[in-house]
């Protein structure tokens, strides 16, 4: 199956299990939550954690809400990334930032609930056994924590209006946006009860994805149009920030991101080869499919 299919098989009752667990709203702040969730977006993360699930053979739902932590936690480094004092954004996914439609303050506390709750959706979850619980919920905390999202968003801040190395700017990004999605790889493997090697395996195809990722965004930033990727561009000119275009230009830019692309698939044809030999069921197609997404063509 390719990630497009199982995406689209899966999307509607992934959200309103979602949306279940908010709605009806009790007060402003989670309408404030729920409008960010309901803005859209393309469900990246809680997809990679359901469709891992899915490519080691096991039922999908039962990892829904790990999936809604991930996805709760991002949509929160959302709305406090487009915050004034960050990136002062006034759009996201098409529509009006958080802050612009409900205040500054209301769109903090927003933020604050989604990352309290994330937690504890996995603590509550029926579908999860509680060794699994215990895992999930440390790794997330670590992940999206001081050193990893919220580090790397950090560093990130930090460099604006300075030149830094490549090697540098790699290691903002494999936390500031890598750190999730190593998160959404591992979840699905910790959940389908893989071993180590191959939770290690899926840790190297999440973090070049991460990186093919950002690369990616950073791309559309310098390429795109605020219409049709839902978000304003040049945003990081205006910033002054060091991307990944800014130091090596936009054809060495192309370049790095068919490089990571490539070598996460041929980390993922290595887990593949593995579980072969252990006769042990994996569907390669459905991360194949998901990296393929993510090359762009050159403009």
């Amino acid at each position: 199956m390719n990630f497009k299919d199982f995406s689209q098989n899966v999307l509607e009752n992934f959200n309103q299990h979602m949306y279940n667990l908010i709605e009806p709203c009790q007060n402003e702040v989670e309408e404030a939550m729920l409008y960010s969730l309901k803005a859209g977006g393309k469900r990246i993360r809680p997809l990679l954690i359901l469709a891992t699930v899915k490519a080691f053979g096991k039922d999908e739902v039962t990892a829904y809400d790990a999936a809604t932590a991930i996805e709760w936690v991002h949509t929160y480094s959302l709305i406090h990334d487009d915050l004034p004092a960050i990136d002062n954004d006034d759009l996201r996914r098409g529509k009006p930032t958080n802050h612009k439609v409900f205040g500054e303050s209301t769109a903090i506390l927003a933020g604050d609930a989604l990352l309290t709750h994330s937690f504890d959706v996995l603590s509550a979850s029926s579908t999860l056994e509680s060794e699994k619980k215990v895992l999930l919920i440390q790794r997330l905390a670590e992940y999206a924590g001081s050193r990893g999202m919220i580090g790397g968003q950090l560093e990130d801040i930090q460099s604006e209006n300075k030149s830094i190395s490549m090697d540098t700017l790699q290691s903002i990004h494999e936390r500031k946006t890598g750190a999730l999605i190593q998160f959404s790889l591992f979840a699905g493997g910790t959940i389908a009860g893989q071993k180590q090697e191959v939770l290690d395996y899926l840790n190297q195809i999440a973090k070049l994805i991460g990186l093919a990722f950002q690369i990616r965004d950073d791309i559309l930033d310098v390429v795109g149009d605020a219409e049709s990727l839902g978000k304003n561009v040049g945003q990081d000119e205006k910033l002054d920030k060091s991307t990944y275009p800014s130091l090596l230009g936009l054809e060495g830019s192309y370049d790095k991101l068919e490089e990571m692309l490539s070598l996460a698939e041929e980390s993922n044809n290595k887990l593949a080869d593995v579980l072969k030999k252990e006769n042990n069921e994996y569907d390669k197609e459905i991360l194949d499919s998901f990296i393929d997404t993510l090359r762009l063509e050159k403009r």
